[in-house]
């Protein structure tokens, strides 16, 4: 049995390098999504302003269509695409409701 006082084993050359590119992409994931929320709250403000809907179904069916589409090509499964988009989309109503009312 291992004593709670050992160091850790040591970090394989390889899986480190890895893990700063996992940090790396994580990292720019994070400031994408930060740049898309700007935009999509420049578009729930216009939304209020026009007084449309906060949801656009026909909208949301062509985005997905698109990103499983892009999925495929880039070897990803369409199926994670579409649920990380419909993760995006109920956040980016949710904003776009609470400026509606006002809230935000």
């Amino acid at each position: 049995m291992a004593s709670d006082d050992a160091p850790p084993p040591p970090i394989p050359p390889d899986l480190a390098e890895y893990r700063r590119s996992i940090d790396n992409i994580d990292s720019a994931l994070i400031h994408l999504l930060a740049e898309r929320f700007k935009c999509t709250r420049k578009v729930g403000e216009l939304k209020a302003r026009l007084d449309l809907p906060p949801a656009d179904p026909a909208r949301e069916a062509q985005q997905v269509a698109r990103l499983r589409a892009l999925a495929v090509s880039a070897d990803l499964a369409p199926e994670f695409a579409e649920t990380f988009l419909n993760f995006l989309v109920k956040e980016v109503i949710r904003h776009h409701e609470s400026i509606r009312s006002g809230l935000a």
